[in-house]
């Protein structure tokens, strides 16, 4: 269990557990090695670190485990866990008419597809990013309530996660070269996005506190967020 939580909450490891993630994600959808676009997937990979190195800069880890990381890690897997029951239901091609009709529509109109076609994969991202609640207070008692059991906060972050994933895989089909948008595509610009999106939300809660604690005095040592 030691070993488990220090891999999903590590700042140093977490990024290998979601590229390990992004090549499940990959297999499952039964990608092909000589089909894949390997500079998007190279960029894939480097949105996903560079998003992890992001959180580390904007909220650094002071001891044990990282909160936003382990948020994402578990969003991550509630993404793929959610992918391959979608992909068992609605199978692959089904899956692969989705992204040749979003691509290129507006942003709300394709998060409205998304979540019609992919319900599984939307679901699991959500209910994994929400299960940091309880998870964070049973493996760390120590955190601090404003990471680990504010409610509205982790939605907060899974908001932007959800919107993230549209957004990336949107983004990542204008790139697209070869024989134009595919399904590894659109989920390696979902991976991206939803890193990305959690860096978004964790900014824009820190700096929240940073300008509460500004406008109130100095901040109390030992604050946790």
């Amino acid at each position: 269990m030691n070993s488990l939580t220090h891999n999903i909450g590590s700042q140093t490891r977490t990024p290998l557990l979601l590229l390990a993630m992004v090549a499940g994600a990959y297999w499952l959808v039964g990608a092909s090695l000589a089909n894949i676009d390997w500079a998007l997937l190279t960029l894939t990979a480097a949105l996903v670190v560079a998003g992890c190195l992001a959180l580390v800069a904007i909220r650094p880890q002071k001891a044990g485990l990282s909160p936003p990381h382990v948020m994402l890690s578990l969003g991550f897997g509630g993404m793929v866990i959610g992918l391959a029951w979608d992909v068992t239901h609605a199978g692959v091609a089904m899956l692969e008419d989705l992204c040749a009709a979003t691509e290129g529509l507006p942003f709300t109109t394709a998060l409205q597809a998304h979540l019609m076609f992919l319900p599984a994969m939307h679901v699991g991202m959500l209910v994994g990013g929400l299960a940091a609640i309880p998870s964070l207070r049973i493996l760390r008692p120590d955190c601090g309530r404003y990471l680990c059991s504010v409610f509205a906060q982790n939605m907060l972050c899974s908001g932007w996660m959800l919107l993230g994933m549209t957004a990336g895989a949107l983004w990542l089909s204008r790139l697209a070269s070869g024989d134009g948008y595919g399904l590894t595509e659109m989920l390696g610009g979902m991976f991206a996005g939803m890193t990305w999106g959690m860096v978004i939300s964790v900014a824009m809660y820190r700096g929240y506190f940073k300008l509460k604690d500004r406008r109130a005095g100095t901040p109390r040592p030992g604050r946790a967020r």
